[in-house]
């Protein structure tokens, strides 16, 4: 189990392109980058690992209002049992003219027995 493949399988049915780290060629007027930010060991009291926990980046770009996207977004992560950290709409960028916002998630995941 992975946030990575949870968060791509949940988000591809709605459309917008998804990369991880960083869109690669010709972006288009709206996309995802999903940017991994932590993935640690959980420990309870027998000093072993039991659970994984996996923290991402969700940074949309849009050239268009980003409100409803990101209303999409908060209600597919939410009925998934991901858990929303933090939004925030991080600006405009002048350059690119697309607005970016971002939603950070974390998933715990239990230890797979090897």
């Amino acid at each position: 189990m992975s946030l990575l493949k949870d968060l791509h399988s949940l988000l591809e049915p709605i459309g917008i392109p998804i990369e991880t780290g960083i869109f690669s060629g010709k972006p288009p007027n709206e996309y995802i980058v999903i940017t991994p930010m932590s993935d640690r060991l959980d420990f309870f009291a027998d000093n072993q690992a039991h659970s994984v926990i996996e923290e991402a980046r969700l940074s949309l770009f849009t050239k268009k209002n980003y409100q409803p996207i990101k209303n999409q977004l908060t209600k597919i992560l939410l009925k998934a049992d991901i858990t929303i950290t933090d939004r925030q709409y991080i600006g405009f960028e002048d350059d690119t003219k697309y607005h970016h916002y971002a939603i950070d998630v974390m998933k715990e995941y239990e230890m797979e027995e090897s």
